[in-house]
């Protein structure tokens, strides 16, 4: 379930003829799965997707996988790395258990039970740990830390592994590092799962959708229904969950328009960049906040600056003689008329300094497109979020321009 470059299409193409999907169809068949329902196609705007094949109802069951198609790590521990995996200590975590799997699977080429599958994998990965290093320094910057610091878990979960790896030679007629290399190492930076559906993970994600998904172990399948109703020919999704474009880029790739859950992060350093620096009392602030979780996860949304972002700056501008007000601002209270205003009015400058950061990072993202032409797929994904997180600024700032007519109403 990746997200997918933009396709400019006017309707969606039917992929069902191609040998991939065929392959996979009599694969699935065989496993005792066989879809009615939805059919793999190519949309505007998300490529490759399922489209339904017949009008969906609401609470519609369109997708029930049994077990035996889902990669699990009973999948792996069953097969011939169990005997490796189970003796190795410490145990290899879920994770390290199926990116084994996966590689050794996609080393193993026409010979694997799984190729169906795994020829239909994306061949490139999207996500940010995947993404250039002149790129990512083109991302906001606690996306940036994000990303570099899951860099670094990757390479130290790569590297503490070799060991591991090294004891699965007896496997393989090549040098087990020429198996697993570090571009492989990359796979390991996928979401940390302990399953995957083949076929499911087709469905491409809408914020704007709501489905029921889960495990019937009655049934022994994975079941999807739909919790609203679908057109004939209409793409289907899933939702993956409430994230943000930034947690939608770090681990699933794709940047979701008009997302209702986007947001624009604030730093500590944009926190107090407009608040007066001779305020004596900012560091015991600064402090306070830290201290009870109101210096992280401060953001502009759609309809403005979120109430923890609001609280962080009333607090941060509480006169000297309010200061012992502090904890009646972390409750919501109101200390004053002129705190409120004084809070908005920083709120409008930092909203501002914001939209300005954001114009300027698409100007660079632009340029750069001109300049290397062998990036201009990442730097699409990079300039989409900007636009995005522009376009959250932006009612964000009309919202501010209109909260002191609506006080004063």
């Amino acid at each position: 379930m990746r997200g997918k470059p933009c396709f400019f299409l006017s309707q969606p193409v039917n992929e069902s003829y191609k040998s991939e999907f065929i392959e996979l169809k009599k694969w699935l068949k065989n496993r005792k799965f066989e879809d009615r329902n939805l059919t793999p196609a190519r949309f505007p705007g998300t490529g490759r997707g399922l489209m339904s094949r017949t009008p969906l109802r609401e609470g519609q069951m369109i997708i029930s996988l049994p077990e035996s198609c889902l990669l699990t790590t009973e999948t792996v521990i069953r097969s011939y790395l169990g005997v490796y995996i189970t003796k190795w200590k410490p145990r290899p975590s879920p994770l390290l258990a199926l990116c084994t799997f996966l590689v050794s699977e996609r080393h193993a080429g026409d010979r694997s039970l799984w190729k169906p599958y795994l020829q239909i994998l994306p061949k490139t990965y999207t996500c940010p740990v995947c993404l250039e290093p002149e790129v990512v320094n083109l991302l906001p910057k606690a996306l940036k830390a994000k990303t570099e610091e899951q860099r670094a878990h990757v390479q130290k979960l790569f590297t503490s592994s070799r060991d591991f790896f090294s004891s699965l030679q007896p496997l393989f007629a090549e040098p087990i590092d020429s198996i697993f290399s570090s571009s492989t190492g990359l796979w390991f930076g996928e979401p940390d799962t302990c399953a995957l559906a083949p076929y499911l993970d087709l469905l491409n994600h809408s914020p704007h959708v709501q489905v029921n998904a889960a495990f019937n172990e009655k049934t022994r399948c994975y079941e999807i229904r739909t919790a609203s109703g679908c057109r004939k020919h209409e793409e289907v999704f899933i939702c993956y969950g409430p994230h943000d474009n930034q947690r939608l880029l770090l681990e699933y790739g794709f940047v979701s328009p008009c997302n209702p859950h986007a947001c624009v992060y604030v730093s500590r350093d944009t926190l107090v960049k407009y608040l007066p620096s001779t305020d004596k009392q900012m560091n015991k602030k600064i402090s306070i906040l830290k201290d009870h979780g109101f210096i992280e996860n401060l953001t502009f949304g759609w309809d403005g600056p979120s109430w923890r972002l609001l609280t962080a700056l009333k607090l941060l501008c509480l006169e000297a003689e309010k200061f012992t007000c502090w904890k009646k601002v972390l409750l919501g209270e109101v200390i004053s008329d002129a705190n409120e205003k004084t809070s908005l009015d920083v709120a409008q400058k930092i909203c501002h300094h914001l939209l300005e950061e954001s114009s300027a990072m698409l100007q660079r993202v632009s340029h750069m497109k001109d300049e290397k032409v062998s990036l201009v797929s990442q730097l699409a994904l990079v300039e989409t979020l900007w636009r995005e997180e522009l376009k959250v600024l932006q009612a964000s700032a009309e919202t501010l321009h209109l909260a002191p007519i609506i006080q004063q109403g």
